[in-house]
């Protein structure tokens, strides 16, 4: 028997595109909310999505699409969203009511700029949702090998075990294992750093590091990662378990990191508005930087990696000197 519990998925990127189909393995039906107008008339002629994985068809009688997010929202007893971070705020500016007893999920691998907050932070100040109502999927998973059903493995963090017991349901299938966590602090701002890693593992590769070196800056990447979150928030937490390592190496190697693929082109001499034109989609990295840069200023921990992409992307410093710099700092 299908689920039946009402879920509603907010974005309407690869990554949402690559849930819906995972949930429509599990759910009679699903709610889903598009920006555009046009996206959504377009799905309804052609089964799929216009911009994204464009090779999901979807059997659109088991979709109910809205164009407003305060419909969507009120549609469904859980949320999964998949905006990406920076237009998340002004993305929910017209919603005017609260989320109650809701379960939020958060598939964003973000920090809200203007805040400087995660995304369960975000919701938690801003719209008062306790955090046992907040929970946050993590990788290692790239959407496009979702689309390709080849085995994956994603990892629910919530607030306690039982939580995110409950709700993994929702997204296992036979290509996809689902794991549950107790770390949503860490788990999320893993997720955000990883990002930054991944453009100083692009940039790396744009100006021909090879793989011996990427093999030293993914190591250190790690030990930055665990001073952070030693500093900020301990947890009993294994750090070269897959919601960690596995999420930083996906992320720092593969073809479809769209991370990685923007430190690429900075590294190959691309200006950052050229980059993010030529991509057309989103580097949660480049707007994480900056933010983690600041939160840092708290904290005082030591971040080689971080300083030297927020150097290249925001102070213009030339890549190849930033990144001689860097080799010196990293064992």
């Amino acid at each position: 028997m299908a689920d039946q519990r009402k879920v509603a998925i907010l974005g309407s990127g690869s990554w949402a595109t690559a849930l819906a189909k995972l949930l429509l393995n599990n759910l009679e039906h699903i709610h889903w909310y598009l920006r555009s107008e046009e996206d959504i008339a377009f799905f309804h002629k052609f089964r799929h999505n216009p911009k994204y994985i464009s090779d999901i068809q979807f059997d659109i009688n088991r979709i109910s699409f809205y164009h407003s997010i305060s419909e969507a929202i009120a549609s469904s007893e859980i949320l999964i969203f998949a905006i990406p971070a920076p237009f998340l705020k002004d993305s929910l500016s017209t919603f005017q009511g609260n989320f109650g007893e809701r379960t939020i999920i958060s598939a964003i691998k973000g920090i809200v700029p203007s805040e400087n907050l995660t995304v369960a932070e975000f919701f938690n100040q801003h719209y008062q949702v306790p955090f046992k109502n907040i929970s946050i999927i993590s990788g290692p998973c790239h959407a496009e090998e979702i689309a390709l059903e080849r085995l994956s493995y994603l990892t629910i963090a919530s607030s306690t075990r039982e939580k995110a017991d409950e709700l993994t349901p929702l997204l296992k299938c036979h290509h996809v294992k689902v794991k549950s966590s107790e770390d949503i602090y860490g788990t999320e701002y893993s997720a955000v750093l990883k990002n930054i890693i991944a453009i100083a593992a692009g940039i790396c590769h744009g100006l021909g590091y090879g793989d011996n070196f990427q093999a030293v800056l993914v190591s250190n990447a790690m030990m930055e990662i665990k001073r952070f979150l030693e500093k900020t928030y301990k947890h009993k937490r294994r750090l070269l378990s897959s919601p960690y390592l596995g999420d930083v190496m996906v992320t720092a190697y593969s073809q479809f990191s769209r991370n990685r693929t923007f430190g690429m082109m900075i590294g190959k001499g691309y200006s950052v508005k050229s980059a993010m034109l030529e991509m057309n989609m989103i580097a949660e990295g480049y707007y994480a930087v900056a933010c983690i840069r600041e939160i840092n200023k708290k904290y005082n921990v030591k971040m080689p990696i971080t300083e030297a992409v927020y150097h290249i992307l925001y102070d213009k410093v030339s890549p190849a000197l930033e990144i001689k710099l860097l080799t010196e700092n990293l064992k």
